[in-house]
């Protein structure tokens, strides 16, 4: 008995994928046109198959069709003959190719890539000016999509005749085209120039009618104002007048429109004019009514991803706004969308950022958070696969550890916080590192005895390998934080940081050639001899390697931060004995110097009135009456001019210098200096 007939198998996917490339090079034009559709509508929103026909080289063989096609309707305008059908075709051929080009650049940027290396961007650009609109749009569409890459080419509108180009974009009764125009400027334009040069080309009076057209017109020409308005207070001043037809209130007027991201990129542009110019948006009930809105947004589909963000843009650093914010209610309201499990990643940072903005400045924002019991979310969120997540997590945490009183609680010393943080300084991605140590930094100040539960975390090793990193910025905030566990901890504390940091590598670090890293280092060596005379020896190690290195960087350091954070080094070390008093006395006036001014004397001169603060506390403490040798010491000081200078100084405009100035005088008198 014969087998049951049956159907063969259909061919790999691979392997069909590799035929609809093939029929891209067909002779046929109409095995082409449908090749190119097929493609087309197989890519549209699908990323990894883009990828998959990227890697099959699918965009260099659509630029090829694109090119002679046009070369082919280029021949045809300078008279070669053809058909009418087959100037259609042709018309096709460019109209799907560039969409598919238009597909794979979309929201994507390999594709973008590929797009540009093929040669694709020229082909285009030249099509703007095609004569049939269908072709034009394609084009225009699809240049669009590119110059929403941060990989497109830039364009320079102060030069040539470029700036015609974007008003006749502007001019165009083609939407594609005029949207070009508007993504060109969102893009390209970066330098209070440019901006400058778009204003005073007429491009705002352009974009403004432009927010009475269709949807898309109305969001791309939003995009394109904030960018020309941003940081601009006279290009915003220029918007803002009557004859550019009442721009500020139609946009205002756009944050009730029907469309969730109409009202979004309203929003966005009134927050540019809040934040560049103020004066020009004073209403407090515009500003409450943008806090409003873009909590509205939170919950929609299309834009809710954005709208935390714009939010933050809002209130970040601006504790009037905050204060509008927590009244209504948003610490609350975007507590609820984290309740609200999942939440995508880019829609969780965003939250995370507005959160951290709302506790950077006010203490009842931190408050409201914690008593929300929300840190369990923040905690949770600095192991999330998302980079940005866990900085904005790190961020976050950061800003609700400002408080004094929760740092002084101990609240944030327990190892839900510490152990995810500590791990988080090991992370693949720099900008998670910077992030995480900002947040270490303030939580390893707590005033509490709890600092042990870091080190036992592995915290101290790790900040010690980040302080040798060639990243400054990395090198700098490890440094911080190692500064700020020193504070206020016990000797045992500062003995077990001392042995895993060493003396050579805090040495090294002191003479880093970043100034930042000059100046926390020392700050760090000013945490480490607070306190005890035992707490001072550390700095007479290794034959007084640390002391030796202070005193070469106020010798020749030339910024004050560094200066000022070497002098309190020397001042907390003349709070000690005699030997600690006279090894500073050696190192602010050595032996060998020669008749020059000494550098106390320059500091005492200082137009800074920190660094002539810190100078005074170190007299003060090296002329303490009681000490044995203060009598010597005076006779030192009086012999460099120093105390001439003090007598000079008790009516400095400083109340921190007079009052040390005086001190210190009294004190070299009380020592037998009372000579002029």
């Amino acid at each position: 008995m014969p087998a049951s007939a049956s159907s063969a198998p259909p061919p790999p996917t691979h392997s069909r994928r590799e035929d609809l490339i093939g029929r891209l090079s067909s002779s046929s034009t109409e095995a082409k046109l449908k090749a190119l559709r097929d493609l087309k509508n197989q890519i549209i929103g699908n990323r990894t198959k883009k990828l998959c026909f990227l890697k099959l080289g699918a965009v260099p063989s659509v630029t090829s069709i694109l090119s002679s096609s046009s070369a082919t309707a280029a021949a045809a305008a300078a008279g070669s003959v053809c058909s009418g059908n087959d100037v259609e075709l042709n018309d096709s051929l460019i109209i799907q190719s560039a969409a598919a080009i238009g597909s794979f650049a979309c929201g994507f940027d390999d594709g973008v890539k590929a797009v540009l290396d093929a040669g694709a961007f020229p082909l285009l650009l030249r099509l703007i000016s095609y004569p049939n609109d269908k072709v034009v749009g394609a084009a225009a569409r699809s240049l669009k999509f590119i110059y929403q890459s941060k990989l497109a080419p830039r364009y320079d509108f102060l030069q040539g005749n470029n700036m015609e180009f974007i008003q006749s974009l502007l001019n165009s009764e083609n939407e594609n085209v005029t949207g070009l125009g508007a993504s060109i400027i969102t893009h390209s334009c970066w330098t209070s120039m440019e901006q400058k040069a778009l204003s005073d080309a007429g491009i705002i009076k352009k974009l403004t009618c432009m927010l009475g057209g269709s949807v898309t017109q109305k969001d791309a020409s939003l995009e394109s104002l904030a960018t020309i308005l941003k940081g601009n207070p006279e290009v915003i001043s220029t918007f803002t007048e009557p004859e550019n037809g009442g721009a500020l209130g139609t946009v205002t007027e756009l944050t009730k429109d029907k469309n969730a991201r109409t009202r979004l990129l309203a929003c966005i542009c009134l927050i540019v004019i809040k934040n560049s110019a103020p004066s020009c948006l004073q209403d407090l009930r515009i500003k409450t009514k943008l806090i409003l809105i873009l909590l509205e947004l939170l919950d929609d589909d299309q834009v809710g991803d954005e709208a935390p963000f714009a939010l933050s843009s809002l209130i970040a650093e601006k504790e009037d706004l905050q204060v509008l914010a927590f009244e209504a209610n948003v610490i609350d309201k975007l507590v609820n969308h984290l309740r609200k499990a999942p939440v995508l990643s880019r829609r969780l940072e965003g939250i995370l950022i507005a959160l951290a903005n709302m506790c950077s400045r006010l203490e009842r924002c931190r408050d409201r958070l914690l008593s929300l019991e929300a840190m369990k979310f923040v905690t949770d969120a600095l192991s999330q696969d998302s980079g940005e997540v866990r900085a904005a997590a790190c961020v976050c945490l950061k800003n609700v550890s400002r408080s004094v009183k929760n740092l002084s609680a101990g609240l944030f010393m327990n190892e839900s916080f510490v152990a995810p943080l500590v791990q988080l300084l090991f992370d693949d991605l720099t900008f998670v590192q910077v992030s995480a140590l900002d947040a270490i930094s303030n939580i390893v100040v707590d005033f509490l005895a709890h600092k042990t539960m870091f080190m036992k975390c592995g915290g101290v090793k790790q900040l010690v390998q980040l302080s040798k990193s060639m990243d400054a910025t990395i090198r700098v905030k490890a440094v911080c934080a190692l500064r700020n566990l020193t504070f206020l901890v016990s000797d045992k504390c500062k003995e077990e940081i001392l042995s895993e940091l060493t003396q050579l590598t805090l040495r090294s670090l002191i003479c880093d050639p970043e100034v930042c890293v000059q100046e926390q280092a020392l700050a760090l060596v000013c945490n480490l001899v607070d306190g005890p005379l035992d707490s001072i020896q550390h700095v007479f190690a290794e034959d007084a390697l640390l002391l030796h290195a202070v005193g070469q960087q106020l010798q020749s350091a030339s910024k004050a931060e560094v200066l000022i954070q070497g002098m309190y080094v020397f001042t907390n070390v003349a709070s000690g004995n005699e030997v600690h008093k006279e090894a500073v006395m050696q190192e602010l006036f050595p032996p060998l110097a020669n008749e020059c001014e000494s550098i106390m004397s320059k500091f005492l001169h200082s137009d800074d009135s920190r660094l002539r603060t810190a100078a005074v506390w170190a007299l003060v403490n090296l002329t303490f009456p009681s000490s044995s040798g203060a009598f010597g010491r005076v006779m030192k000081l009086r012999n460099a001019g120093i105390v001439s200078q003090l007598k000079n100084m008790v009516n400095d405009p400083c109340l921190d210098v007079k009052l040390r100035a005086r001190t210190a005088l009294g004190q070299s008198i009380n020592s037998g200096d009372g000579s002029t």
